[in-house]
């Protein structure tokens, strides 16, 4: 199993680091429209315009993962935030 570090530019949401992810040919994405699941949020003493910074910088990050769950799973272990719906393109090299 490959070790993958995650973008560094994430300082937002607390399971930051390494993922797990398989090894294989990796494409890039780019998230075009996401929605998480904050429903359980009201435990979370946040700071105001937390959960739109969370949706604004995965909407600016250009993501390497291998298919479209892989993005969703890469999306998740860099939020802490599960993933509810999204829309994406695929970044052409």
């Amino acid at each position: 199993m490959t070790v993958r570090k995650l973008s560094t530019k994430y300082p937002i949401g607390y399971p930051v680091g390494y993922c797990y992810v398989n090894s294989g040919n990796f494409m890039q994405f780019q998230v075009t429209q996401i929605e998480f699941d904050f429903e359980d949020s009201a435990s979370y003493d946040k700071e105001p315009g937390y959960f739109q910074s969370i949706i604004d910088e995965t909407l600016e990050t250009i993501w390497e993962a291998v298919d479209g769950d892989d993005l969703v799973e890469e999306i998740t272990c860099a939020t802490g935030w599960c993933v509810k719906n999204i829309d994406y393109r695929y970044v052409l090299k």
